[in-house]
């Protein structure tokens, strides 16, 4: 294990990429960028990361920051529970300590949002501490060093994988870094040791690799199967342009499930359930516009949007927290929304056939 571990730190000191969260010690830089990476691209990243900094350099800006604030702000990474859980965690850190985060993997674990593998990261990266993570491209790399046959996804696959790391950080040699071993493993899983057609040749692990000695890399890490698209539960809802001296009608959702705390226009499972969700009721038909696609991890959205002239002065009614109008073509700045609805109001700014 010691060997091993030397290898991965002299692989990430000499191949590693040189991105803007590793030219700083600054814990909370880390945990957003950790954050931010979390079943996202890295060049997907590095522009919101810098983007964000800018906006909220420190736990105490963010924490101070308005929720629509921080959603505007996120809007476009998905996966929009980090962003609330980022805020949770900021505000928790700023009344509770002072704006100082904690400064072991442990004491992390008790911040909103933080899990193992962020903790493990934080503290390893900012603070040297041997504390060992374990995430997609870890879990890659480590079953198929190790030759491990167990769904990584599992209970039993997660404790071992996890024993795995731990004893790979124990082995550390005490000149090198622990933040070096954690990153190593990720640079090795995100640009060597990849999901499909992996870089065995040029892998500094491919002499001690079990899965690469029995020719199984292709086989490693056993995954559960995913469904297909066809197979996801189909979510159907109208949503409705209503519009009043060049502003749009948004809703803001309630903070928990899908899309929670976003705004959008106002959504039902028909045209007429829309404008009750908001407090108004349809004046005339509708008029279509489109409709929108787009598949998730669990679920399929079929969204049909509709222009619609209402009756009443619209209000959250129980479906919506609050509703506010807004042009159009701000709503991305000013507003959390979804790539959904984002996709949605290209539809209704996009011109009118005649």
């Amino acid at each position: 294990m010691r060997a091993l571990a030397s290898r991965i730190v002299e692989f990430y000191r000499r191949e590693r990429r040189d991105l803007p969260w590793r030219r700083t010690g600054d814990p909370y830089a880390i945990w957003v960028s950790e954050i931010m990476l979390q079943q996202t691209r890295v060049a997907t990243v590095i522009p919101y990361w810098e983007r964000w900094m800018a906006r909220f350099p420190s736990v105490g800006a963010l924490a101070a920051a308005p929720l629509d604030d921080v959603l505007a702000a996120w809007a476009g990474l998905g996966y929009y529970s980090r962003a609330r859980n980022l805020h949770a965690g900021a505000r928790w850190v700023a009344e509770e300590r002072g704006g100082e985060l904690p400064r072991t993997a442990g004491d992390l674990r008790a911040v909103p949002g933080i899990g193992p593998y962020t903790a493990g990261a934080i503290a390893s990266i900012a603070w040297g501490e041997r504390a060992p993570l374990v995430d997609g491209n870890v879990a890659r790399v480590l079953a198929r060093v190790r030759g491990l046959d167990e769904d990584v996804k599992s209970t039993a696959g997660q404790k071992r994988i996890w024993a795995e790391a731990g004893a790979l950080m124990a082995a550390l040699p005490a000149t090198m870094a622990p933040g070096d071993l954690n990153q190593g493993l990720m640079e090795l899983g995100a640009t060597v040791c990849t999901p499909t057609a992996p870089a065995c040749l040029t892998c500094p692990l491919s002499g001690p690799c079990v899965a690469r000695a029995d020719g199984r890399q292709d086989e490693l890490p056993r995954l559960p199967a995913r469904k297909a698209a066809a197979d996801l539960r189909e979510l159907a809802s109208v949503a409705l342009w209503i519009e009043r001296k060049g502003a749009v009608l948004f809703a803001r959702r309630p903070a928990g499930g899908l899309y929670g705390g976003l705004w959008e226009l106002p959504q039902g499972d028909d045209a007429a359930a829309a404008a009750r969700a908001v407090g108004v009721k349809l004046r005339g038909a509708t008029r279509a516009i489109g409709e929108h696609r787009q598949v998730l991890t669990h679920r399929r959205l079929r969204i049909a949007l509709a222009r619609a002239t209402v009756v009443g002065a619209p209000r959250a009614d129980g479906t919506y927290t609050a509703v506010r109008w807004c042009d159009a073509a701000a709503a991305a700045r000013e507003l959390g929304v979804s790539s959904a609805t984002s996709a949605l109001l290209a539809l209704g700014k996009a011109p009118r056939r005649r």
